[in-house]
């Protein structure tokens, strides 16, 4: 922001509406603006006090924010001034003067509190203005700080003595008390002190665990505990009290000498002591962070939430590194759109233009991110990015290809209308067409400006197509004609017998032959032929399994007769046997009563001859013995008739047998 645009004077940041509490869009684009670092010092107390007062001496100027002079409160919400810091050059200082608290025309203390919350929440020196003198009442009032935890808190419990206490202290503001019209002597016990050893002893802890002390306690701890860096300034009364009305145009010598002194040692504090306000993980706070802040807060407190740190911090995260991602987008295109022009010659030229602008872009996001701790916009900004490259390249491939395809239509387009009329649908018309795509692609070649997407190829395929196309529909019409009959015979079942299938490949043999010597076919010629005798495979598998079918059929029937045939030349055979065998039965049986009857003669011959020859040794042996006999007899008698001769002769026995 430079210095012309700083506010002249200040400005309604947040509005008071009926107890609604309403952002100003023309105070955040004021804030928007702002890229320096920000002091923010936010001053809040009752109304009437002289706040607005203390506020434009930290501008350097007598008016600006309202001083009232009557007991009606003035500022009403959070007004903001936006000057250039007097001591640090670089920064700017934010003054933010806030509605007057325990105003008796409010209907709703509630309000009081909210204002109270924002101006701990927005700053980063919390001035706490009172009056005469630090009471109860005033501690009490700054107790609402131990509603704000309630506010404050990031999660559902919190005590003193947690680390969870320990980090929202370490975002809240330092604290600035400053006591006006002060009476008192600043000494106890009849020793001096000084305005911080006033506000120390204030708000010393007692001793004791009753309940009286522990209420009396419990204010100061949460101021102590919340506010580890504090400052008092105690002011006298500026003028004669008929004068204060006109403070704000009074001049320096007009005034107290005390107060004038008092007041530049006050403002002397906040312009060397202030801090910038600082974010979780060291973020200094600027325009726009402030802004974020500011939104965030206000929209918890009117939707009746909690305005978490936390939440605010990821709201300003997600609002300032959405923006750094937009404007290294815009950088993007704005070095794209002054270096490339379309067409590149080479697709490799756009993608280093594409890199470097890419480059710049990513620098811009991280000059401008926050907290982008797990990169995530990064990502998604190198997210957008690749899709702006793939949109580039896809428009230089379009202005390319436009280019193209006009200077391929004037060239090539002789070429088309030639295989139209069926110029190259002869034999060898393929081999005429190459040379003269050849021809046009020296004569493309040599047009410039054709950029990475010359197309020569594509129209050279297109060309290709339409005369493929062409003898296409030449050889789709012969192959109707010359295979018509045959896909008729089928249907009519005339190779649906026994060696059908072979009959119908023989049949599909011819018709090739008689398709290949047509002329004029072009260059689709065979692939048409494959492909039609492919379709047809069905068709041949069809009249194969009929075949097939009728054939294992005949050659069942045939097998049944030669079966039955084997059968009866078996049986026939077989009876053939059984006769034989009955025949040689019945020879051998003729043959066994032949030998039988054999036998039996030959028995009774030999029975006979036994017959005789024992009849005939028995006639022998009769013989002999009746030889012997004889010759016994004859023995017998003749030793008889020794016996007689030498004996004499006996008387005859009449016993004596011979």
């Amino acid at each position: 922001m430079t210095s012309e645009t700083y506010m002249p004077g200040p400005m309604c940041l947040i509005e008071n509406m009926e107890g609604q509490l309403v952002v100003k869009q023309e105070a955040l684009q004021i804030l928007s603006a702002i890229t320096q670092p920000m002091v923010v010092v936010a001053i809040v107390g009752l109304y009437r006090t002289g706040k607005s007062y203390l506020m434009n001496q930290l501008a350097g100027k007598k008016q600006g924010f309202s001083v009232g002079t009557t007991v009606q409160s003035h500022t009403k919400g959070i007004w903001m001034w936006c000057v250039p810091h007097p001591e640090k050059p670089g920064h700017t200082l934010v003054l933010l003067d806030t509605e007057g608290l325990g105003d008796v025309e409010k209907d709703d203390d509630k309000n009081d509190t909210q204002i109270f919350a924002l101006a701990i929440l927005l700053s980063s020196t919390f001035v706490y203005n009172t009056m005469n003198k630090i009471d109860q009442g005033d501690i009490d009032l700054l107790h609402n700080v131990t509603e704000l935890t309630d506010l404050l808190r990031a999660r559902k419990s919190l005590d003193l003595g947690h680390k969870d206490a320990d980090d929202i202290v370490s975002f809240f503001p330092d604290l600035v008390w400053t006591i006006r019209d002060f009476y008192l002597s600043l000494e106890i016990d009849g020793q001096l002190m000084t305005a911080d050893e006033y506000l120390e002893n204030s708000l010393k802890i007692k001793k004791g665990s009753d309940q009286r002390t522990q209420t009396f306690n419990l204010p100061r701890l949460c101021i102590q505990k919340f506010f580890p860096t504090k400052k008092c300034f105690v002011f006298d009364t500026p003028t004669h009290q008929k004068k204060v009305s006109q403070l704000e145009t009074l001049q320096d010598d007009e005034l107290s000498l005390e107060f004038v002194q008092q007041v530049a040692e006050f403002s002397s504090h906040i312009f060397t002591k202030s801090k910038i306000k600082i974010l979780p993980g060291g973020i200094k706070v600027n325009g726009l962070r402030l802004e974020s802040l500011v939104l965030t807060y206000v929209n918890a407190i009117n939707n009746g939430d909690l305005p978490c740190m936390e939440n605010a911090v990821l709201a300003l995260a997600q609002r300032e590194n959405s923006a750094a991602v937009e404007k290294a987008l815009a950088h993007y295109d704005q070095l794209m759109g002054q270096k490339v022009q379309l067409p590149t010659e080479t697709l490799q030229e756009l993608l280093d233009l594409h890199r470097a602008s890419e480059r710049e872009a990513i620098k811009i996001f991280i000059e401008n991110s926050f907290k982008d701790e797990d990169q995530s916009f990064q990502k998604e900004l190198k997210t957008l990015l690749d899709a702006k490259q793939n949109d580039i390249c896809k428009q230089n491939e379009e202005v390319s290809s436009d280019r193209c395809s006009a200077l391929l239509r004037d060239i090539f387009g002789p070429l088309e209308e030639a295989v139209k009329q069926g110029v190259y649908s002869k034999p060898g018309g393929h081999n005429l067409y190459l040379q003269k795509t050849e021809e046009l692609k020296a004569k493309y070649h040599q047009q410039p400006r054709k950029g990475i997407q010359t197309l020569l190829d594509a129209k050279q395929n297109d060309i290709c197509k339409q005369n493929e196309e062409v003898s296409s529909d030449r050889c789709s019409a012969l192959l109707r004609d010359i295979f018509g009959p045959l896909e008729e015979a089928v249907k009519q079942g005339v190779y649906s017998k026994p060696g059908g299938h072979n009959l119908y490949l023989q049949k599909t043999e011819e018709l090739k032959a008689k398709y290949h010597q047509q002329p004029r076919k072009g260059i689709q010629a065979e692939e048409a032929l494959q492909k039609y005798l492919k379709s047809k495979e069905s068709v041949s598998k069809a009249v194969l399994q009929t075949d097939q079918a009728l054939t294992a059929k005949e050659k069942e029937m045939k097998e049944a007769r030669i079966k039955a045939e084997a059968a009866k030349a078996e049986a026939e055979r077989l009876e053939a046997i059984r006769r034989q065998k009955q025949q040689m039965m019945e020879e051998r049986e003729r043959l066994h009563q032949q030998q039988i009857r054999q036998m039996e003669i030959d028995k009774a011959n030999f029975q006979a001859q036994q017959q005789r020859e024992q009849e005939r040794r028995l006639q022998e042996e009769a013989q002999r013995l009746k030889l012997i006999h004889q010759a016994q007899i004859a023995r017998f008698q003749a030793q008889i008739q020794q016996l007689q001769s030498t004996r004499p002769r006996p008387q005859p026995d009449p016993c004596l047998i011979l």
